[in-house]
Order: structure tokens, then sequence, then C-alpha cells
């Protein structure tokens, strides 16, 4: 009897994992990845680098960031004075920052 009940609680644990807890799997399903991470911190940055990391924000920079800005890859340069409105730009139009 003893081995039936240590067979049934290892079924009953087996079964416990993840697959059995459709909110945890939604959840991290469901997680937001940033569209653009921007890059520089500290009171002393002079030049942030606002980086795409998705499709949408390459559109965006393409609509919203002249053409002859300064670039590194695929990043824009952008100098402290307009990094607040470029971003709040950016989140204004549902766009995910990092």
């Amino acid at each position: 009897m003893n081995a039936k009940h240590s067979l049934n609680h290892g079924q009953c644990n087996a079964g416990g994992g993840l697959e059995s807890r459709p909110g945890v799997i939604q959840k991290s399903r469901k997680t937001i990845s940033p569209d653009f991470i921007i890059e520089g911190d500290g009171r002393f940055c002079t030049v942030y680098l606002l980086r795409p990391l998705t499709p949408p924000p390459f559109e965006w920079i393409e609509e919203h960031i002249p053409q002859d800005a300064q670039r590194l890859g695929n990043a824009v340069a952008v100098e402290h004075g307009y990094i607040a409105d470029i971003l709040a730009g950016i989140q204004g139009d549902g766009l995910e920052v990092k």
C-alpha cells in the first residue's frame, strides 16, 4: 500500500508543473519586449543612442527622425536636449522603450 501511495503522489507532482497552471504560461507568453533601447546613462551623458529592436521602430524612425541624423549602425545618436521629447513621442505612439 505504501508503494501505491508513493506512485500516486509522484503522478500528482508530475502534473503540477507549468502545464497545469495556464495563468503562468499565459503571463510568460505576454511578456512585453521593448521596441527600442535607449543607451546612455548618467547626468553627464551628452549623446544617447536610440536603438530599434523590432520592425515598428524602424518605421517610426523613418517618419519622425530626420534623414541626416547621425547614425551608428541602426541606432540614431540623439543629443541630451532632445531625448525627452523623442521618448515622449515614442511612448505616445504606443511603442515600448527600455
